[in-house]
């Protein structure tokens, strides 16, 4: 598990824009984020955190694979975008306190563009889930 300064180092985002606080797990396949959802957070509005967060969630769960890989291979940590959303499906929103666990499976990578599937659960129920093209910038 990662947390912390070290999550930080994986990631471009930084504070208010932070949707993930911990990296469970990552693979070539697989990554596992958590997010304890605060009422501080940027997202969250009359308790709830928004549609928004939910995607920014995902994509941050994305960055964080990127990230853990290239420091696994000793590279710099390269921004990423959002190309395209598809199959989007959002069944409920989450309440402040309550912890989403994201997890994405890479699809394809070809190059700088990745395909991934991504789903967020909380209390055993699927909140949330879409297929994201990411694209990662050539670092300068």
């Amino acid at each position: 598990m990662i947390k912390g300064k070290e999550l930080h180092s994986l990631l471009p985002q930084s504070t208010p824009m932070l949707m993930i606080d911990t990296l469970v797990s990552s693979d070539q396949e697989k990554t596992i984020t958590k997010l304890t959802i605060t009422e501080e957070n940027i997202f969250c509005i009359n308790g709830k955190f928004r549609e928004p967060g939910l995607i920014e969630n995902m994509a941050q769960t994305a960055a964080a694979r990127s990230g853990f890989e290239a420091k696994e291979n000793k590279e710099d940590v390269r921004t990423g975008y959002i190309g395209s959303i598809k199959n989007i499906k959002i069944n409920f929103l989450p309440k402040v306190s309550q912890i989403l666990t994201t997890e994405i499976i890479q699809k394809t990578e070809i190059g700088n563009i990745s395909v991934i599937k991504a789903s967020i659960s909380c209390q055993g129920q699927i909140i949330a889930e879409c297929e994201m093209t990411i694209i990662l910038l050539d670092n300068l």
